[in-house]
């Protein structure tokens, strides 16, 4: 099996594209269940329940063809006018992008690399949910190449260039 230093992401002399995930991490992490324990009655109660998710990602160029991307989602369940819970996860990952054009690095940064995290933040909600002694929940999937290409829209729509990296 041949060796692949991933720390040298310079534009070596082929200037291959290369994507290399470097590490995924929880970046951050909240769970408050302002109501327990009287909110664990109202859920066994006849009303139902509503989930409200909000998401968000940002990158930040490292510089050295090096890119954190930060997936953010906050699930928010209220009962009523209660708030049962509220979890909340920032997911990041360390990733070398080098030798691509800027369309497609944008692409990688704002659809593939959120993509790709997405599944651990998945499970840390759904862990957060059921230890907080909620009913399960388990995240639908989110198609990012959707979110991305509207974004872009959104963008060019406005006569700004498209933005996708933080500093």
């Amino acid at each position: 099996m041949a060796e692949m230093n991933t720390n040298d992401l310079s534009n070596g002399q082929d200037n291959e594209p290369q994507l290399i995930l470097q590490k995924i991490y929880v970046k951050d992490v909240s769970f408050e269940a302002p109501n327990a324990p009287q909110i664990f009655q109202e859920i066994d109660s006849q009303e139902q329940p509503q989930v409200q998710l909000n998401l968000a990602q940002r990158a930040t160029d490292l510089g050295s063809n090096m890119y954190e991307v930060v997936l953010n989602l906050t699930l928010t369940c209220t009962v009523g006018q209660r708030t049962a819970y509220l979890a909340e996860v920032e997911q990041a990952g360390l990733f070398g992008v080098s030798g691509f054009n800027e369309t497609d690095r944008a692409g990688i940064i704002g659809s593939y690399c959120p993509n790709l995290l997405f599944p651990y933040a998945r499970q840390v909600i759904s862990s957060l949910v059921i230890e907080g002694g909620f009913p399960p929940f388990l995240l639908q999937p989110i198609n990012f190449d959707a979110l991305f290409a509207e974004q872009q829209r959104r963008s060019m729509g406005s006569g700004q260039a498209p933005a996708t990296l933080n500093s």
